[in-house]
């Protein structure tokens, strides 16, 4: 329900009610929503008690959130005046049809929302609430976490994106699948294999052990574990389980079944645990995570491996590799990026890629007691009882919501013995120094701008607590500067030719404060205020010193987020609701389209 709340709150842009009822406006079916606010976020991360119906009997039972979806939904599509607000906010271009928007960075291409998309948004939240209930249900039944401390992390986003209408929908996955498939109840699996024949093999690897280059083939069959009845020469490619059934039926897939050129293996070796993406999957001590592809849509889209991706992760392993990685870790020895130095994928009787069967081999550079979190992760409240050390008395609350930061902070206070506020600044700032400048420096020093988003970002902590270092981990979401385009090409001629991976620095300028700045960095603020563990309006002021020392500082970066940040009065920021409402997906098309952004008021700007 919160989360419906604050999309609709950020992308319309509704102020701060001054009587602690936020009033939403639902003229186009003749009322509003009347919802109690329990705290306000100058970032977004707002607080909201269950809404009532306006006009109705004080007795009246509160809305839940498969209504309030219906009703916002009815809003943008029947050319109301929110409606007409909600588009007019979605760019500066003049707005001339009901429930327009139009593209990012200006553009004026509009189009009409879908009255399919927002039949779906109403089936996906409806579907994201019942699993959700799932998940709460089974966690405080089952609060224990995993013993290996990277993948407790990775299964900790129980409650997803706090700015997603739908973080949690999975259609078509069954209820028999769910329990094996979902990070947050802690599945696992044993991974489904197919026999390549090396005429429709498409491959590629950088890996390498003590200098010698490792085929992707040779990596699979070693995560396999047991020998398979493979035929010579063919390669062994991992499924995701659900993936099978997806792929099975495919034109290609099945013209190559037909043909010999595949053959099913069946599933083979020990388990492996989906993490928090929940087609990535993992198993403690092994070399390799494996990125599968998996057509479920999650969030904003259905995750299958595009090749490009694929090229992607490839090529930026061999760039860090050319130097780069020396250069950058000279300065922060602590952060690096996690690699996907290998892949395979099948080409068609036709030559093309087919769909659903690419992998990505990732390196995992992690032990199982290296506590390393995604930081939507660690922020994210756990619907689990925990014992409130803050209040000394180690009681249980069982309806309690604390997220792992959270305890973390209270520990660090209670063993410093300062004020709970004064260790959040201060990991706040370790935060800043750790983990975002070295990204800030990736950018002005080879023109990279990461997606590092909550998700994509992990943090390292130390047996304290504190920030020591991080990670980032995405082969989707590198942004390539044009302007940059000869400094990277002479680092590694040809860069870019099949990763499609350079963007307008323009594009790259608004994604880059969006994913970094907005939801990342005013994201973690917004976890911070939100749970009572400091004031956002402080963080806010360190976040603006921190920039200003980025900017002008003696240790400058020519990065131009710092100024961005700093001056504009309003911000570019992804509208998950509008996103969805246009039931556009984020790995569809040109990157400048791929999804819906609004302007919103910059917290930062004084």
């Amino acid at each position: 329900m919160e989360n419906l709340l604050r999309c609709w709150v950020r992308e319309t842009d509704l102020p701060a009610p001054a009587d602690g009822t936020l009033r939403i406006p639902l003229p186009a079916s003749g009322t509003a929503l009347l919802v109690p606010v329990h705290y306000w976020s100058p970032t977004g991360w707002h607080r909201f008690g269950p809404p009532r119906l306006a006009d109705v009997p004080p007795q009246a039972p509160t809305v839940d959130a498969v209504t309030v979806a219906a009703l916002l939904t009815r809003e943008t599509s029947n050319g109301s005046p929110d409606a007409r607000a909600l588009a007019a906010v979605s760019s500066p271009a003049p707005v001339t049809e009901p429930a327009a928007v139009c593209a990012p960075a200006g553009q004026a291409t509009c189009t009409r929302l879908d009255a399919t998309a927002g039949t779906d948004l109403v089936a996906r939240v409806a579907d994201s609430v019942r699993r959700t209930v799932t998940f709460i249900d089974e966690r405080r039944r089952h609060p224990s976490d995993e013993p290996d401390l990277f993948l407790a992390g990775e299964q900790a986003l129980v409650l997803g994106h706090p700015l997603h209408p739908a973080p949690k929908s999975r259609e078509g996955l069954s209820e028999t699948e769910a329990p094996l498939c979902s990070p947050e109840l802690r599945g696992s699996f044993p991974l489904h294999w197919i026999a390549v024949a090396p005429s429709v093999l498409a491959t590629d690897s950088a890996w390498t052990e003590r200098g010698r280059p490792i085929p992707a083939a040779q990596l699979t069959a070693r995560l396999a574990e047991t020998a398979m009845p493979l035929p010579d020469g063919h390669a062994a490619l991992p499924l995701h389980p659900w993936q099978l059934r997806e792929v099975r039926h495919h034109p290609s897939t099945a013209a190559l079944l037909d043909a010999g050129l595949l053959r099913d293996l069946g599933a083979h070796g020990s388990a492996w645990y989906p993490t928090s993406s929940v087609r990535t999957v993992y198993r403690s001590g092994a070399p390799a995570m494996l990125k599968l592809s998996l057509g479920l849509r999650i969030t904003n889209s259905r995750r299958e491996n595009l090749r490009k991706e694929l090229h992607r992760g490839v090529e930026v392993h061999r760039l860090l590799r050319s130097g780069l990685a020396e250069h950058w870790q000279a300065f922060h020895p602590g952060f690096d990026i996690v690699r996907d130095p290998a892949w395979l994928a099948v080409d068609g009787l036709d030559g093309n890629s087919v769909p659903g069967l690419n992998v990505m081999i990732r390196h995992n550079p992690f032990r199982p007691t290296d506590d390393v979190s995604c930081v939507a992760g660690l922020v994210s409240p756990r619907p689990y009882p925990r014992s409130d050390s803050t209040t000394g008395g180690g009681t249980a609350d069982p309806s309690a919501t604390r997220s792992r930061l959270a305890d973390v902070l209270a520990r660090l206070a209670d063993r410093t013995g300062r004020p709970l506020g004064a260790v959040a600044a201060e990991w706040f700032l370790r935060y800043l120094e750790q983990v975002v400048r070295p990204v800030l420096w990736l950018d002005a020093e080879a023109g990279i701008a990461l997606e590092a988003h909550q998700q994509n970002t992990l943090v390292h902590v130390d047996g304290d607590g504190w920030p020591v270092g991080g990670r980032y981990r995405d082969n989707q979401g590198y942004y390539f500067r044009e302007s940059r385009r000869a400094e990277l090409d002479a680092r590694l001629p040809g860069i870019g030719k099949d990763s499609d991976t350079f963007v307008s620095d323009e594009v790259t300028d608004e994604r880059f404060a969006y994913y970094l700045g907005i939801n990342n960095v005013l994201g973690l603020i917004g976890a911070f205020g939100s749970q009572r563990l400091a004031d956002e309006r402080l963080l806010l002021a360190a976040f603006r010193r921190f920039l200003s020392e980025v900017a002008s500082g003696p240790s400058r970066l020519r990065t131009s987020l710092p100024a961005r940040l700093l001056d504009s009065p309003v911000l570019r920021c992804k509208a998950n609701l509008l996103t969805r409402l246009h039931g556009l997906d984020e790995l569809v098309g040109p990157v400048d389209t791929q999804s819906v952004y609004v302007t919103i008021a910059n917290p930062l700007h004084s």
